[in-house]
């Protein structure tokens, strides 16, 4: 028994679901306090780096989103479980686990591969992705600030693939969808906060992906949004120290590997 279970379908909780569990979650860092002592960068630095308003980024995240959604309720329609009463069958919690687990790697895979190939490839990243790095001083709400086609082939296929090569059914993909979000909100929202729980339990966090974001870390940390496993494998895994600045708040120093 769910919350939603009698009101809502799995299929509708997972379509949009996700999709709220960002704007609230995006919306507590941006409702913050400026929290000076926890920056990794200055308030200074985000407004001369950034070269897109926030206007126009939240119009990109809802364009994303658009999409997103299509696509999950088209998938949820054709990969329906439910039974003759309409009632879908869940596996044990094990299962659950096992499934969640297989689409975090397969996520990280496709999104590990198709980021870097961005990057490669000249023309893809000059009218794609650089959308993306416009925020060179990353916050929440432009975790998901991105070129409709990027949005469409890293983030809603990568999603895709990793519900269907997992097999899990449409209420354990709001769990996983949701998780994901919000993971990528973190990894976005240029603060440091202590106990944040993300830093503590992933390698592949904050700091990690504002690497990826500086000028000199473009060619580097492009796993995401879970582990840093495929950057570690093929030599793209650079490591940095994190300093406070005497001013307040933090710098990711980047400390290229051996």
């Amino acid at each position: 028994m769910v919350l939603w279970e009698g009101y809502v379908s799995d299929e509708a909780m997972g379509t949009f679901a996700p999709i709220v569990v960002y704007w609230v979650y995006a919306g507590f860092y941006q409702l913050l306090p400026p929290l000076d002592n926890y920056r990794l960068h200055t308030r200074k630095e985000e407004e001369e780096k950034n070269s897109v308003p926030l206007t126009v980024v939240v119009k990109g995240v809802l364009l994303q989103q658009l999409v997103q959604a299509t696509v999950a309720q088209g998938l949820f329609v054709l990969t329906s479980k439910a039974n003759p009463s309409g009632a879908s069958v869940q596996p044990s919690i094990p299962i659950q686990i096992l499934q969640f687990l297989v689409a975090m790697l397969v996520m990280d895979a496709w999104q590990y591969f198709v980021h870097r190939y961005m990057h490669q490839n000249k023309f893809l990243y000059r009218h794609v992705h650089s959308q993306h790095h416009r925020l060179v001083v990353p916050y929440a709400i432009g975790a998901l600030y991105n070129h409709p086609l990027e949005g469409l082939l890293l983030d809603t296929f990568g999603g895709a693939i990793s519900f269907l090569v997992s097999g899990m059914t449409a209420r354990t993909a709001v769990y996983f969808f949701c998780f994901a979000v919000i993971k990528t909100v973190d990894d976005h929202c240029g603060l440091w906060l202590p106990g944040n729980i993300f830093h503590i339990f992933f390698k592949n966090n904050t700091a990690y992906h504002d690497i990826h974001h500086q000028l000199q870390g473009t060619k580097y940390n492009y796993s995401q949004p879970f582990f840093s496993i495929w950057d570690k494998l093929l030599g793209t895994h650079m490591s940095y120290n994190l300093v406070k600045r005497p001013e307040g708040g933090f710098e990711a120093q980047l400390v290229k590997d051996k």
